[in-house]
């Protein structure tokens, strides 16, 4: 089965609503058609009502970096799923890199996050990713299995079918340094082996994988013709609509290839 590439734009703590319009108005207009492929753009906290808005008809969804695990309450600062969906969200991020080694997020809370969103039909992106000092001593894959072990340990296969999931080392997220395409392949076959073991054959074969780590519009299309890789999660290429948008070019050749 072939899976359908997912591209992911996570703008992190960039763009104010004004600029994410400019943005937009500048994207839309030189965007390759994309039937073959599913595009998402995860603008910060303050942009989503006027991202959503301007996404309406364009076949683009929209996606939060983050959530709270709780549907209300006294939770200063924080985010409901409940609020995302009001703002057009359909995706929302967790356990991302920077909010597991930045802010604290360990995998009790990253399983609670992702069944928040489940909860309230957002679908999960399910970040996980090595320490340089971890790819180093050979522990790539006791990390992965523990990270997704506390994602998707004893979620059926309904919910488990609504989860991406994005491997990001993080020695490669914002340094320039890219896995190779082996290393990417390699590694996400790991973790497709893994769900096949501890969610089913169906499931292994269904979830799409993506990768995620300074990817550019000159490395996209040797990632994505990898047979695990099903998309990309990019960070800094996204903020600049003619550079995601040859991202976007380079995804398309892929599924050509494949």
């Amino acid at each position: 089965m072939k899976r359908r590439s997912l591209i992911a734009g996570n703008w992190k703590m960039h763009k104010t609503p004004q600029e994410t319009e400019a943005f937009l108005d500048v994207f839309l207009a030189v965007m390759p058609r994309m039937s073959a492929l599913d595009v998402l753009l995860i603008p910060p906290y303050t942009s989503l009502d006027r991202a959503g808005q301007s996404l309406q008809g364009t076949g683009i969804s929209l996606g939060a970096q983050d959530l709270h695990f709780e549907p209300s309450g006294a939770y200063t600062g924080a985010i409901s799923g409940t609020m995302l969906v009001a703002c057009g969200c359909s995706y929302v991020l967790v356990g991302h890199s920077e909010r597991r080694h930045t802010f604290g997020d360990d995998d009790a809370a990253v399983r609670r996050k992702l069944e928040a969103a489940l909860n309230v039909g957002l679908s999960p992106i399910l970040c996980i990713g090595e320490l340089l000092e971890e790819r180093r001593s050979g522990r790539t894959e006791e990390v992965l299995v523990r990270q997704l072990g506390g994602g998707l340990d004893g979620l059926d296969e309904e919910k488990v079918e609504r989860v991406v999931v994005a491997y990001e080392p993080v020695w490669a997220i914002g340094t320039g340094e890219t896995a190779t395409p082996q290393i990417a392949q390699e590694t996400i076959a790991t973790i497709r082996g893994w769900l096949a073991n501890n969610v089913g054959e169906r499931m292994a074969v269904r979830t799409r994988v993506l990768y995620g780590g300074s990817v550019k519009p000159e490395n996209t299309l040797s990632l994505l013709v990898q047979p695990d890789i099903d998309g990309a999660l990019v960070g800094g290429a996204s903020l600049e609509p003619t550079a995601f948008s040859q991202i976007l070019d380079a995804a398309l050749a892929a599924t050509e290839e494949g």
